[in-house]
């Protein structure tokens, strides 16, 4: 494991796993994790058109639903990305992000100026990890650890999203 995080950048595919593996797509967001820099929030900006379609189908429960479901398929196949990069929670995923960005936007409707603050939001609590996100991301392991400090943030992003809603943009 030591070998592969020392071969193993942030923004790359693990050694032996093709772009085209599906673990791969789904851990990057089909590509998303992999562009340069900021792949988290390359991750975030990814998540808003799906989450768009995905509200304008089925509404805030629908959303809400597929944030779930895509937490839970995160925690199970994560980690296996994870280990095959030999990082604790290698940068090229960014499932985590759109999981949590799609949460964050839960308790808004579809609107591009409460989804551009719900994005500012969730980035600035994902960067700065408020607890008990931070005592997620140190202590948990596998693909719950990789995702579980992104949801706890969405938390965070998605009050202060509520409350920008209710009290300033009206």
């Amino acid at each position: 494991m030591i070998a592969n995080a020392l071969r193993f950048k942030p923004g790359q595919l693990p050694k032996g796993i093709s772009f085209w593996n599906p673990l791969a797509l789904f851990c990057t967001w089909f590509g998303a994790g992999l562009l340069p820099k900021v792949p988290g929030t390359w991750g975030s900006a990814a998540a808003l058109p799906f989450a768009a379609l995905i509200e304008r189908a089925f509404g805030s429960i629908g959303l809400a639903v597929a944030a779930f479901i895509l937490f839970v398929a995160g925690s199970l196949v994560a980690g296996r990305f994870a280990r095959a990069s030999g990082v604790k929670d290698p940068g090229a995923v960014v499932v985590d992000e759109v999981a949590a960005q799609w949460a964050t936007l839960i308790p808004v409707p579809l609107d591009p100026i409460l989804y551009l603050v719900g994005f500012v939001l969730f980035r600035v609590a994902d960067v700065t990890k408020p607890w008990p996100a931070n005592w997620c991301d140190r202590h948990l392991e596998g693909g719950l650890g990789v995702m579980a400090d992104d949801m706890v943030s969405a938390g965070y992003a998605a009050v202060g999203l509520w409350a920008f809603r209710h009290w300033v943009w009206g």
